[in-house]
């Protein structure tokens, strides 16, 4: 069977073609004062617009395009509340015990602020907190995950070991050694997710704006001036939330982290008795290869999975279609669906993979939390973002705080993660598995 794409409209994906509550805000006009001006209307912005409202700061959430437009909408759905890379004991090993105990505190708790704001503000999003599970590719691989979710575990959260028949029956799949699972994890329509949080951030007082492109951010005797085509906002205090989608607004940022382009897809619905194998607890699977596979069902039983391109022409048409083979192949399925969806995002991946905030002046921060895990991540840095903008000091906040650290020889590294792809895939295959 051959891969049938449908690329939706002006490049937004599956969860803003079937998202359920989508509603048009008005861009700036004129001049507007506001304790709190956030640039970007993704997780981020979002979240920080909602807890700085909740605190009784004046808000503006400036969005160049529409809510959920960037990394926030592009996503797979993901709610995993630990780090892509580092396990707890690196995190101390790096950061200290003060600094990394607060850190591992915040990632902790971050997959469960999320479905507890769902359920507070009456999110429809299809949400699911049944756990996110992740299989080990081989013995070497699921010796590191052993420990992982036993560290996890002391510290009191709802992980667990799984050998190979639980991880078989829990996923569908054979052929992992064994695996994981974070209970507090999850799956969601990012989306409908993001629109929810503008809706309760609006009730609680926060102003938001569409079409709003922020195109200067100067400093004032008592605070910042933002300039945008039809209007200005001066703020306080301004919260950078663009990630990679950033442009040129602030070009030191640009130069600290690595743009990830990142593929999903989603397949026409599966057929109820191949869904009732697969993964019959609807959780998320994020597997250890170093080619990360990829799984999750939406709320019609699409399949969803995603991955990275080695650079080279085509990648829009070519990368989704050997998503689609991959994820046929892995999952015993020859006679998968077609594609029904395809997109494409961008990511922002900091050197050590763990969520930063930039001192980027006084009252001046960029925040950023994604490295693939932007769901629980960016939620749990707008709530500690709105503690910043009534009054604590950053340095005293659970995430790092510091001046922009520009990437030596950014402009070819850039393309690091890309470039080695390849090699990753070739390690994979020397694991046993591709």
């Amino acid at each position: 069977m051959n891969a049938v794409i449908r690329q939706e409209a002006h490049g937004v994906s599956l969860w803003h073609a079937v998202g359920r509550n989508r509603r048009e805000r008005p861009a700036l006009q004129g001049g507007l004062d506001v304790d709190l001006a956030i640039v970007g209307g993704g997780f981020s912005g979002l979240s920080t617009a909602l807890h700085a409202a909740g605190k009784g700061l004046s808000v503006a959430v400036l969005e160049a395009e529409f809510i959920a437009w960037g990394a926030t909408g592009r996503n797979a759905g993901f709610v995993v509340p630990n780090f892509a890379k580092m396990d707890p004991v690196d995190i101390l090993a790096h950061l200290g015990p003060s600094r990394g105990e607060r850190l591992i505190d915040f990632a902790a708790g971050s997959a469960d602020l999320v479905f507890r704001l769902i359920r507070q503000h009456g999110i429809d999003c299809d949400a699911v907190q049944n756990g996110w599970i992740q299989p080990a590719h081989s013995p070497a691989a699921f010796e590191k995950v052993k420990s992982r979710a036993g560290q996890w575990a002391q510290r009191g959260r709802p992980a667990a070991t799984l050998d190979r028949q639980e991880i078989e029956t829990r996923t569908g799949v054979p052929g992992y050694v064994g695996g994981w699972m974070d209970r507090s994890g999850g799956v969601l329509n990012p989306v409908a997710y993001a629109r929810g949080l503008a809706d309760a951030a609006e009730k609680a007082g926060a102003k938001i704006f569409e079409q709003t492109r922020v195109t200067s951010v100067d400093r004032t005797a008592d605070g910042w001036m933002l300039k945008t085509p039809s209007g200005s906002v001066r703020a306080g205090k301004v919260l950078i939330a663009t990630n990679a989608y950033g442009r040129s607004l602030n070009p030191s940022l640009q130069r600290t982290y690595f743009p990830l382009k990142v593929f999903q897809i989603a397949t026409a619905p599966l057929p109820r008795e191949v869904r009732n194998r697969l993964l019959p607890g609807g959780q998320g699977v994020g597997d250890t290869r170093r080619n990360l596979f990829t799984f999750r069902f939406d709320a019609e039983n699409r399949l969803i999975s995603g991955g990275m391109h080695i650079l080279g022409a085509g990648a829009d048409t070519r990368v989704p279609q050997t998503i689609w083979r991959r994820l046929g192949r892995h999952l015993g399925l020859p006679d998968l669906p077609p594609l029904a969806y395809s997109w494409s995002g961008m990511a922002a991946v900091e050197p050590d993979f763990l969520p930063h905030l930039i001192d980027l002046g006084p009252g001046l921060i960029a925040g950023r939390a994604c490295n693939g895990r932007g769901i629980a991540m960016t939620t749990a840095m707008g709530k500690v973002l709105a503690d910043w903008a009534a009054g604590s000091d950053a340095r005293d906040l659970p995430l790092p705080f510091a001046p922009p650290a520009p990437i030596p020889f950014h402009a070819v590294l850039r393309h690091a993660p890309n470039m080695l792809l390849g090699w990753s895939m070739l390690r994979d295959r020397l694991d046993g598995t591709s």
